[in-house]
């Protein structure tokens, strides 16, 4: 119920229209229970009685309520399916808007596909239990009270027999619900495991194709779509054994109704057609709860969807502003790591006690091997993760002490692997900065040696780039990065092994524009080429999660260690040299 509430929640902006078609829908079940009736007065009236005025009476009322049946059901149609859509456009985008305030922590612990299944899959699942049964509900509902209703008012002794089944017909569907329950949360886990495994699979397609893998990948999908098929069945198993339970303990009521009402026929307590309307409004009685019992079964369903939903909405982000944060100030520059030291896993040290300064405008470069904390640091600066113990400090103030958005408006990242948009080169690099002019993004083009592949596509800036920028080469799709990140003017630079993955022709093009790009601004540069960084002002070389020497190209020459062994042994015009 707690879980129903909330999610409740989401139709209350809507209630008017809501209540709207919760009426709709009970005066079209109140018709439908008037049919009962005119039933009986057919018996009594004109097929005993031979009254033709009675005849043409009912015929007229019969149209009447079809007609004002139609024009409910219409109207609860309509506003339903208003309600339904409304209510699923919010409730993705609660889901949607928590998941951009999650940290990186998140992602990495989750799969792509199954992150999807919970703004496809469990909404849709939600969508039928807020709306289409709460239709299904309020309708059997009043069909249920009111065959109850008229059964007592043409004989309580009657009606009393008809409901000595009922106890037991509940508890049937109480048992079956929580089983329902518990099955549907593991297809629900089943389903969102296929979303996964396609994202998956279809992202690597390259590489499947590649290494000859079709027949290995069909058989892992058959293992996961089976997985699916048990935990389905499982939930039919439970799901089809309520209706025929019911079927059998309502029929035994039909039957002493029949046995005792004939009797109160035969002793002129009741009429013939009062005995018809009675036990059609008795027979009516077992459709309403067989769908009360199915919408009981899609509610449970519903809430296990709901209980994913709002497990990803109540996971609290590990990264976000701290209580009084202030905006940061447009600043110079100045960055110091202040002892900080880090651990993506507890007891995996990746920073130990790390401490430096780089001054307003410096271009510092990171070298070291893999996992010796070059990528750590430049995801600490812009506060994707915290650190476990020390600080840092832009221009003297602490990160953890400003908000997220404004110290991430003035830092820029230029990743080795770049991420473009779906859409066309001109909205790639305006998501740097989405109020600038078409001319601003022309200039950040120019200068980050792009205008000229660009201009020379049939579309130009409106080319569409594809998935991704699919349609685009490696080097191409660096210098729209690059582009978007001169568009957002960012004051600290982080270029992330940004030509690494790039031949000589297209490196030489993107290193031009990064030398652009870094002109006045703080820049940190993670690079494994020598060629990259022997330019930097400050080189700080790195192992296991410290700084074991640091300096200028030069001066590290001349110490001897290992940026000079390195140096030596290696040639520094191959574009394959690498740092360490």
């Amino acid at each position: 119920m707690t879980l129903y509430l909330r999610l409740l929640k989401f139709v209350k902006p809507y209630m008017p229209r809501l209540v709207l078609a919760l009426l709709c829908t009970s005066f079209s079940a109140g018709v439908t229970l008037y049919i009962p009736r005119i039933i009986g007065n057919l018996t009594d009236n004109v097929l005993v009685n031979k009254d033709l005025g009675a005849l043409n009476s009912i015929a007229i009322t019969i149209v009447v309520i079809m007609v004002a049946q139609g024009i409910f059901i219409y109207a609860q149609t309509y506003f339903m399916a208003y309600v339904a859509q409304r209510v699923v456009v919010d409730i993705r985008r609660t889901i949607y808007k928590h998941l951009q305030r999650l940290s990186l922590a998140f992602f990495k612990s989750q799969q792509t596909g199954v992150i999807m299944s919970y703004i496809t899959n469990d909404v849709n699942a939600l969508q039928n239990a807020l709306v289409d049964n709460v239709v299904e509900f309020v309708t059997q509902s009043v069909i249920l009270i009111g065959s109850i209703a008229f059964m007592f008012y043409i004989d309580w002794k009657l009606s009393l027999l008809t409901f000595a089944s009922f106890p037991f017909i509940l508890q049937a569907i109480n048992i079956a619900g929580r089983k329902l329950r518990v099955k549907s949360k593991t297809l629900q886990e089943r389903t969102a495991d296929i979303t996964a495994f396609l994202q998956e699979s279809l992202v690597s397609i390259k590489v499947i194709q590649s290494f000859v893998r079709e027949k290995y990948e069909l058989n892992r999908f058959d293992q996961e779509n089976e997985q699916n098929f048990r935990a389905q069945m499982k939930t039919v198993q439970v799901s089809s054994v309520i209706t025929p339970i019911i079927n059998i303990l309502a029929s035994l009521g039909v039957t002493a109704i029949i046995w005792y009402g004939g009797i109160q026929v035969i002793n002129g307590v009741i009429t013939s057609g009062w005995l018809i309307a009675f036990i059609t409004y008795a027979t009516n009685l077992s459709n309403p709860i067989k769908r009360l019992s199915n919408v009981y079964g899609n509610i449970q369903r519903a809430l296990a969807a709901a209980q994913r939903i709002f497990d990803i909405i109540d996971t609290n982000p590990d990264i976000q502003n701290v209580p009084g944060a202030i905006n940061l100030p447009p600043i110079n520059g100045y960055v110091e790591f202040h002892n900080v030291s880090f651990e993506y896993k507890p007891g995996e040290i990746i920073l130990s006690n790390l401490s430096f300064a780089i001054k307003p405008g410096q271009m510092v470069a990171l070298v070291g091997q893999s996992g010796s904390g070059k990528s750590t640091i430049a995801n600490l600066l812009p506060r994707f993760y915290d650190p476990i113990s020390g600080h840092i400090t832009i221009d003297g103030i602490n990160i953890k002490e400003v908000t997220l958005e404004s110290l991430r408006t003035q830092i820029g990242i230029v990743p080795q692997e770049t991420t473009l948009f779906n859409g066309s080169i001109y909205q790639n690099i305006l998501y740097g900065n989405l109020s600038a002019s078409e001319e601003d993004v022309i200039a950040a083009a120019k200068a980050a040696n792009a205008h000229k592949f660009i201009s020379e596509m049939p579309n130009g800036y409106q080319t569409q780039i594809g998935e991704c920028g699919s349609q685009l080469s490696g080097g191409q799709r660096q210098r729209i990065a690059i582009a978007r990140a001169i568009l957002k003017n960012p004051r600290i630079l982080i270029l992330d092994e940004a030509t690494s993955a790039l031949d000589n022709e297209s490196e030489k093009l993107v290193q031009e524009a990064l030398e652009k790009l870094m002109i006045g601004r703080t820049s940190f540069v993670i690079a494994h080429r020598l060629s990259t960084i022997q330019q930097a002002d400050l080189i700080l070389v790195m192992e296991k999660g410290q700084i074991v020497e640091y300096g200028t190209h030069q001066e590290l020459l001349n110490a001897s260690g290992p940026y000079s062994k390195l140096h030596q042994h290696r040639d520094n015009d191959k574009p394959s040299t690498r740092a360490f």
